[in-house]
């Protein structure tokens, strides 16, 4: 009996893994704890502003799309440490009585100033500037990078995509190629912000009102000795609801499959109801889709939408278009759920600016070789053409009078909101008139380089200014900050 009470007592619950909002503060490095230790210990928690910027774009990406602000903003209206989270770090014999305390009364009262969610950003233009006591700015770190680079990740390949498929809709179907549930709640999200027309995540869809979209799979189609069969089921089950009625083609032979559809059209046709298309998902999808659409054009049924699916790219999408595939709408998973090429953005958290001991305001730059960094506060001025088309960015002191757009805008203040946060819907139709406005080549063009952060001067005039090292589009530095850049390095002796 007692081996038996035993057993029970060692049985729990399986966990979901997933993060619970009262542990969203414990969600941070370890050095982040340990630094603000040292600052309260040396009474240095003490007003400093930190960026959140990509030092590099990522291979194939001119441009970036911001997103993930609303979570961001969410978290640090929300984070505190809950007392189990407490005793946790009490049982690490890490810190003292005095500071486990402090951090049991922690918030984040501190002010941010972001750019639009959906704006297009570049390398080295803060996306957030954070201004708070060091132990206030210091624990979000993690947090904010994790959550920005992501979606901002996600949502910069999402506009390439949406971008190649020259207005046809693109389908997020990346839930199950996500690195985890949690990330594909975020990954639909931001691929609508891009642009997406919805998402086959359920979840996404209530949680976010994004459209959601889908099918069927070919397990359908399996279950059935004749593919006739569960074409016919499907459209029965759903001829009389909102769901476009799509029919799943290449399980065993396209252009059979095809003939199979037009079969179920006409049946749908004489109840005064219609197919709306049909999905490919293997094969040469160009070369079929073309003899899919002779074959239901013949059949008197134009109408029909050719859906494509199967490991898609722009790249992919783009050959197709131009190949003459006349293919209507996209699905999109793997490529964009893991923003394939390049998985990985170079999101870093710096400090610009901070308290010296006399209680003066300081400006801080990095200057380590490939990780320099732009010193003080900032803000970021984006200059039109007569037409409303992007020309260049002026990265300036906060305090110099700079012509163009301040694309940094308070959001919080003593920790609160300034105001309402747009809906998704209409951070999505922002995105899409911004990115409408990056000059064709920035947006499109993949033989263009880089700029390094040493490339960026005051008062570059010519696109060509680095040689072969052609830049599609302009991040100056402004002649302040270009300024106090040469001071701390003469005061630093470099």
């Amino acid at each position: 009996m007692e081996a038996q009470n035993a057993l029970e007592t060692r049985v729990r619950e399986p966990d979901m893994g997933l993060l619970k909002e009262e542990d969203a503060a414990m969600l941070t490095d370890l050095y982040q704890l340990t630094m603000m230790a040292c600052y309260r210990r040396d009474n240095k928690d003490t007003t400093s502003t930190f960026d959140l910027f990509a030092r590099n774009l990522p291979k194939n990406r001119h441009y970036l799309v911001a997103a993930g602000l609303e979570q961001a903003i969410a978290y640090l209206q929300k984070a505190k440490f809950s007392k189990e989270g407490i005793e946790y770090l009490r049982q690490q014999n890490l810190f003292d009585e005095s500071f486990l305390s402090y951090l049991e009364g922690w918030r984040f009262k501190g002010e941010v100033y972001a750019v639009k969610e959906g704006t297009p950003v570049f390398q080295n233009e803060p996306i957030m500037r954070i201004t708070a006591p060091a132990c206030e700015v210091q624990l979000i770190e993690s947090y904010l990078l994790s959550m920005i680079n992501y979606q901002t990740t996600v949502a910069s390949k999402a506009s390439r995509i949406v971008e190649s498929a020259k207005g046809r809709p693109v389908v997020d179907f990346a839930l199950r190629r996500c690195h985890g549930p949690g990330a594909a709640l975020l990954e639909a999200r931001a691929a609508y912000i891009a642009g997406c027309a919805g998402t086959s995540n359920v979840a996404a869809g209530k949680r976010f009102g994004i459209p959601i979209k889908g099918t069927m799979a070919h397990a359908l189609v399996m279950q059935y000795d004749d593919e006739s069969e569960p074409f016919r089921v499907f459209a029965d089950t759903f001829k009389n609801t909102k769901l476009p009625l799509v029919l799943l083609i290449d399980t065993y032979d396209t252009i059979k499959g095809a003939e199979n559809a037009i079969g179920i059209a006409k049946e749908l046709e004489k109840e005064g109801k219609r197919l709306a298309g049909v999905r490919l998902d293997s094969g040469d999808l160009t070369s079929l889709s073309k003899q899919v659409r002779q074959i239901f054009d013949s059949a008197g049924l134009d109408y029909l939408t050719i859906f494509a699916s199967n490991d898609l790219n722009e790249w992919k999408i783009e050959k197709m278009l131009l190949d003459g595939a006349p293919i209507g709408a996209f699905g999109v998973g793997t490529e964009m759920g893991v923003s394939l090429d390049a998985p990985a953005l170079s999101g870093v958290y710096k400090l610009a600016e901070c308290t010296s001991r006399d209680g003066n305001l300081v400006e801080r730059m990095k200057m380590s070789e490939g990780k320099d960094t732009l010193p003080g506060r900032k803000q970021v001025y984006r200059i039109y053409d007569a037409n409303g088309r992007m020309v260049k960015d002026v990265i300036a002191l906060e305090n110099e009078q700079v012509q163009g757009e301040a694309l940094l805008v308070k959001v919080m203040e003593n920790g609160e909101l300034c105001g309402p946060l747009p809906s998704l819907q209409e951070t999505r139709t922002y995105c899409l008139e911004q990115v409408a406005r990056i000059p064709e080549a920035t947006r499109k063009d993949d033989r263009y380089l880089h700029m390094k952060l040493s490339d960026i001067g005051y008062g570059m005039q010519d696109m060509d200014i680095l040689g072969e090292r052609n830049v599609p589009y302009k991040v100056e530095v402004s002649k302040g900050l270009n300024k106090l850049i040469e001071e701390l390095k003469a005061k630093h002796r470099r």
